[in-house]
């Protein structure tokens, strides 16, 4: 299961870098084009698109590596036994919360696809943008589920 996970993670982080480069050269080239005073039209609604999906993309990779930030002024005091209960509680309440998140998202998209409903500029279907980023919150709610059973089975990182 733990392989699955990080090849996911890893290929939806991969995604989110295609996402991220081809935003970039999306927005320079559209400021580049507008010194021509010919911009690219839909540039805000691709940018908007492509960012959801660069965030989204490295939500699990970045848990599965423990690069957010954190904050334990309070619980660096804690032993290591509180210290595992504390992360497991709240891995398990994020974990279902942005499983929650999730479905809502993913909820969203269908009643979009459902609905026909196309984006306002450049008239696409936009619904594939939110299954990606629901993918994204699914993915980390299982690594955040993951998190909860390794606290519960005492594997800390920086116990290892």
């Amino acid at each position: 299961m733990d392989r699955l996970i990080s090849y996911l993670s890893r290929f939806f982080m991969i995604l989110a870098g295609v996402a991220l480069l081809l935003l970039v050269l999306l927005a320079t080239g559209n400021v580049a084009l507008r010194l021509f005073h010919v911009p690219f039209a839909g540039t805000y609604e691709l940018v908007s698109f492509l960012g959801a999906l660069v965030t989204a993309g490295a939500l699990g990779h970045t848990q599965r590596r423990k690069d957010h930030i954190m904050v334990d002024l309070v619980t660096e005091k804690y032993s290591p036994r509180a210290k595992r209960l504390t992360d497991a509680v709240s891995h398990g309440l994020t974990s279902v919360l942005f499983a929650i998140v999730a479905w809502q998202v993913f909820r969203w998209g269908e009643n979009i696809r459902l609905s026909g409903e196309l984006s306002e500029t450049l008239q696409l279907k936009y619904h594939p943008f939110i299954y990606g980023v629901a993918a994204g919150f699914a993915l980390l709610a299982v690594v955040l589920f993951l998190d909860t059973i390794g606290a519960i089975l005492h594997k800390r990182e920086d116990e290892e």
